[in-house]
Order: structure tokens, then C-alpha cells, then sequence
């Protein structure tokens, strides 16, 4: 149930703030997220303030939150390079394989991973075209904004 919450908040907050979310991994007591500008006014530090508020009012419902200080970290510039990119996306995607969650080399099939690109639902980070699509979608958005008008 806390998913479907948890991509209703996180859409939210990508649009609201002008981001995406290429990766994402819920865990049972922490999550993972990996988050990129769309636009110059990109805000990610407001954006997780509107979200960790948002969420741990969720959370607080069924007797959880957000631990005080999360642990946050800016890609460096070689991290930003598309192939380290992608395996830091890869590394948070196998959160579940090394805590034991799911068996080696079957990161794939756990059910909390994900990820969030404003108006792509059907995204899916494990089709074997994902970051093909992704690049585009990425592109696209950057041209165009998160809104198109008719």
C-alpha cells in the first residue's frame, strides 16, 4: 500500500520541482532515490522538503517516519557520465540483493523498485530498451518543459 502512496508523492514532487526519478528502491525500513533536473529551476533540495513532509505524514499514519537526517549525496562530475550514471542506478536497484531480499542477479523481479518520470506511467527501468526510452523522454522534457499546451 505505502508504494502506491509513495509514487503519488514522489509524481508530486518531480513536477512540482521540475525533476525525475530514473531510480528508486523502497527497502523495509529505509529508501533509495536517485533524482535529476529537467529544467533551469529545477529545485532538488525544495523538492525533498516537500516530499519528506508529505511522505512522513503518510508515514506517521500507520506509525512510521522519515528517520530526522537523511543521507543525501550530489553525484560528482564523473558520476554524471552516462555509464557511471547508470551504475549508480544500478547499485541502488541491487539494495534488495545485497540486504538479502531477493536472490543474486534477481534485483529485477523485486517489487519496490521503480521509477518516476512525470507523464510516463509505463515507464519501466527494467525493459531492456528503459534507458533508450528514458534518454528521449529526458531529452524531450528538457526541450519542452513538463507541460505541452495544443
Amino acid at each position: 500500500m505505502f508504494l502506491f502512496r509513495f509514487r503519488e508523492l514522489l509524481t508530486h514532487s518531480m513536477f512540482r520541482f521540475g525533476l525525475a526519478c530514473p531510480m528508486f528502491c523502497l527497502m523495509p525500513d529505509h529508501l533509495h532515490m536517485i533524482w535529476m533536473g529537467l529544467c533551469n529551476g529545477s529545485d532538488q533540495l525544495n523538492a525533498m522538503k516537500h516530499f519528506r513532509t508529505h511522505c512522513n505524514h503518510s508515514l506517521q499514519r500507520i506509525g512510521y517516519e522519515l528517520q530526522d537526517q537523511a543521507y543525501d549525496h550530489v553525484l560528482t562530475e564523473d558520476e554524471r557520465r552516462e555509464a557511471e550514471f547508470r551504475n549508480v542506478c544500478e547499485y541502488i536497484a541491487r539494495n534488495p540483493e545485497r540486504a538479502g531480499l531477493v536472490e543474486r542477479d534477481r534485483f529485477a523481479s523485486y517489487g519496490f523498485t521503480g521509477c518516476l518520470v512525470p507523464g510516463y506511467p509505463s515507464l519501466r527501468p527494467f525493459d531492456p530498451d528503459y534507458w533508450d526510452q528514458f534518454d528521449k523522454i529526458i531529452a524531450f522534457l528538457r526541450i519542452n518543459g513538463l507541460m505541452r499546451t495544443p
